[in-house]
């Protein structure tokens, strides 16, 4: 009998963090997200609450876990901003975490470059999301694309990189 909270891949590496460290992780990201925009514009470029659900889903490679760690940060960045009705970060941020951990487990998600595309993609993906959830649930027009976005997403997957370096030192040895 197949338990859902298990890969039946053997060869798929899952990994495991320090007690305390996803969840420490989470919070410093939305506190950040949330304050930072007071010391300038430069801090809207990058979503860490993203990052850290494209982080965590990738390297757990459990959809389930993905799914519930990705829909509670992203209710809890629409309950600390104020640009969202609470609920569209989280449907999007719910999605990206299941695909992500749906992903993590098919694909090289080590290499930097990989890192960067798979960022990058999944930035676009969570764009679109919001959009069409805007547009269906709220009856407002957003962008799916913009040249504004495209440039977010090239800084938030270069950002990506090297955090994902400094995320990797949280994992326990195996």
């Amino acid at each position: 009998m197949l338990n859902l909270g298990e890969r039946s891949d053997p060869n798929v590496e899952v990994h495991k963090f320090y007690g305390g460290a996803v969840l420490a992780v989470c919070l410093l990201a939305l506190v950040f997200q949330a304050f930072l925009h007071k010391y300038g514009r430069w801090s809207e470029l990058i979503d860490l609450p993203l990052l850290v659900t494209i982080y965590f889903g990738v390297s757990r490679r459990n959809p389930v876990t993905g799914l519930f760690l990705g829909g509670t940060i992203g209710i809890l960045q629409d309950a600390l901003s104020h640009d969202n009705p609470i609920g569209m970060y989280g449907i999007a941020k719910t999605m990206v975490g299941y695909l992500a951990s749906s992903i993590g487990g098919r694909i090289d998600t080590e290499h930097p470059l990989s890192r960067f595309g798979l960022v990058f993609c999944f930035f676009h993906f969570h764009q679109i999301v919001l959009a069409i959830t805007q547009r269906v649930l709220l009856n407002h027009s957003a962008p799916l694309f913009t040249l504004r976005l495209f440039l977010d997403s090239l800084v938030t997957a270069a950002f990506a990189v090297p955090l994902f370096a400094l995320l990797d030192r949280l994992r326990r040895p195996s």
